[in-house]
């Protein structure tokens, strides 16, 4: 075995980049002189050219080539002939699972600006409604010491409310806050209220399918398992127009 045997040897993994970085420096200026590599390391390319190798490349950690060389080597000689065609194919393969890591990353990040873009749409969407209201009511709210409120922005052109409820403490085990719509032939139940005394409940609702007119509204607390059509619990607001 010559010198150059080793360059024939390593042609692939130099295409892979699997070699170590002394290396890689030394079969790089040896093909700015030698023809013949450099022509078969285009080659290689070329044909390589359509696996996915669409992230940058990550070198393996030290002494990883020389370690699985040292224990093939020890194979006999028609063996070690494929050795730099095995070390590109672990390098491919790193390759692509770096690339089905980035792609989860991508999935993952793509979510979060869709959450946040469903969020800013629902902020924008209650901010109009604030602005465009025609009639804003304000119902003082006292429940375990907490002294609260809930505010309706009543928007006659788009009839959608803007509903916000403050200052309450958390709804008791097992029951939720309930809003109700009070309509002239009875109560619709609208939806549940989350709400502590940190942080106040925003709600943006379109009137119920009912077709007796809104007349107002109610807050009540009940059962969280309840689906009653008509109000179980304690009123803590009633307010009418």
């Amino acid at each position: 075995m010559n010198a150059h045997d080793w360059y024939v040897e390593n042609r692939a993994a130099f295409v892979a980049r699997s070699l170590e970085d002394d290396e890689e420096r030394v079969y790089r200026q040896h093909v700015q002189h030698c023809e013949e590599c450099a022509g078969e390391v285009r080659r290689m390319e070329r044909e390589l050219a359509w696996l996915p190798m669409g992230v940058l490349p990550v070198a393996p950690a030290p002494g990883f080539v020389r370690r699985v060389s040292a224990a093939v080597l020890d194979r006999p000689a028609g063996w070690r002939k494929r050795v730099p065609w095995l070390l590109a194919a672990a390098a491919l393969v790193l390759a692509v699972g770096l690339g089905a890591r980035s792609r989860a990353e991508g999935s993952r990040v793509r979510a979060l600006l869709a959450d946040s873009e469903t969020r800013m749409m629902a902020l924008e969407d209650t901010l109009s409604v604030l602005r465009s209201a025609h009639q804003v009511l304000q119902i003082p709210i006292s429940m375990e010491g907490k002294h609260g409120g809930m505010l309706i922005f009543q928007d006659t052109g788009s009839h959608r409310w803007g509903v916000i409820v403050h200052g309450l403490p958390p709804a008791p085990t097992g029951n939720v806050y309930q809003f109700w719509f009070i309509t002239e032939t009875g109560m619709v139940r609208s939806v549940a209220v989350n709400v502590d005394t940190s942080r106040p409940a925003f709600l943006t609702l379109s009137m119920p399918p009912v077709p007796a007119p809104v007349m107002g509204a109610a807050l009540t607390v009940e059962p969280a398992i309840s689906r009653s059509s008509e109000p179980q619990g304690p009123q803590l607001a009633h307010v009418t127009f």
